[in-house]
């Protein structure tokens, strides 16, 4: 088919002529909505992204007199490596005289080797470089299944916690509804216990009684003050002294009282010496 005829096609179709196999012979071409190939494109790219696994290569560095318990830590690392589906790559650094030992190197790395089996192999056999050995292990799973597992793992977990979720909040309606309270455990103002003792009648009566001579006695007045009578009998005269005819009023005030403080006079501030002028000497 010539190129006008297909273009006169795409024309009448409303679509577009793309070429999609540029290298055949001879070449392909492909009435589509060009905008929609496009985006259907991105769509495919961004979703195999997400799905592509990267490979990671770890590092972990030990020396040929590491201590047990160094040991142990620097393989649970190893371990937790291969276990995401990660290369992990051994570095044995020797210093000074271990150089001449490297025997001592490639007893480590294999031990490292034979306690990891199970989740990974050696990818590289150990080779010494310079001054270090190196050795690559190579995990047993690939990446993208060690990340699903961890995924599933997850979802398992959330669903448990939603599970525990909805028993506690069972659990605490089913205690509302026995104990009278809200959900939350608190009971309404106006609630009564259920185990709260009963008062009996006579109490109730006894009671009653003493609120109302509470009130009675909340009702009576206070009697008023008594009011001496009035009486016209002449006031009795002030006693006098016999000696002098004074009256005792007259005595008191004649009395003299405690002499008064006499008031302390500031003490003088001396003044201060004045700075003698430092000798200032000239250049000769």
């Amino acid at each position: 088919m010539t190129v006008e005829k297909a273009l006169r096609l795409a024309q009448d179709a409303d679509l577009d002529l793309v070429e999609v196999a540029p290298q055949a012979r001879p070449p392909v071409c492909k009435l589509m909505d060009f905008g929609k190939f496009k985006y259907e494109s991105a769509l495919k790219a961004r979703e195999a992204r997400k799905k592509a696994t990267h490979t990671v290569i770890k590092e972990m560095k030990l020396r040929p007199k590491i201590d047990p318990h160094d040991y142990e830590t620097k393989k649970g690392h190893v371990v937790r490596f291969l276990g995401q589906g990660d290369k992990v790559k051994i570095t044995i650094m020797f210093r000074g005289r271990e150089q001449h030992r490297p025997e001592l190197g490639f007893k480590l790395l294999a031990k490292l080797a034979e306690d990891v089996n199970e989740l990974g192999w050696v990818e590289s056999a150990p080779k010494q470089d310079g001054r270090n050995m190196i050795m690559v292990l190579g995990p047993h799973r690939r990446k993208a299944d060690a990340k699903a597992e961890r995924e599933a793992d997850k979802e398992v977990a959330r669903a448990r916690r939603r599970a525990d979720d909805e028993a506690n909040a069972q659990r605490r309606r089913a205690r509302a509804t026995t104990d009278g309270t809200d959900v939350d455990g608190f009971a309404p103002a106006d609630a009564v216990p259920l185990d709260a003792p009963t008062p009996p009648a006579d109490a109730e009566a006894s009671t009653g009684a003493d609120a109302s001579t509470e009130e009675a006695s909340m009702e009576v007045e206070e009697p008023a003050e008594a009011v001496a009578p009035k009486t016209d009998a002449p006031a009795a005269p002030p006693a006098t002294d016999e000696a002098s005819g004074e009256t005792a009023d007259q005595v008191a005030d004649a009395t003299p009282g405690p002499d008064p403080v006499a008031p302390v006079a500031p003490r003088p501030v001396r003044p201060s010496p004045a700075a003698k002028p430092r000798a200032v000497r000239k250049a000769t």
